[in-house]
């Protein structure tokens, strides 16, 4: 939740995507993502840790982001399904929720550095 009175400062310009799968020519499907709106955003890093797959380090980092309200089902309201971009940085969605009693908010926690 944002402290009361503090307004978030929306300068990071992320693109938000969602999963899409297409035919591979061998019979089955291949994962891919496409962009389906840009958010404006304010990042804040939180937590990171990391986890060994295959006997390889790999780190994984949580972070907070904000933007701006929207009701659900809406296509600007982000969801867990989907993930969000800043350039090569990928941010995989874990939660969304309204950030202040008005709605006007939403924050995300989403973790950056682990394959979708």
């Amino acid at each position: 939740m944002m402290a009361r009175g503090t307004r978030p400062r929306l300068t990071r310009r992320l693109m938000l995507e969602e999963r899409a799968s297409l035919p591979d020519g061998a019979g089955g499907f291949a994962v891919s993502w496409r962009a389906v709106g840009t958010l404006w955003a304010d990042i804040a890093p939180r937590t990171g840790r990391e986890d060994f797959l295959a006997a390889q380090a790999r780190s994984r980092m949580r972070h907070r982001i904000v933007v701006r309200g929207a009701p659900v089902g809406a296509p600007s309201r982000p969801r867990t399904d989907q993930r969000l971009r800043e350039g090569d940085r990928i941010f995989n969605i874990l939660t969304v929720t309204e950030s202040d009693p008005a709605g006007r908010f939403l924050e995300i926690i989403a973790e950056e550095g682990v394959l979708p």
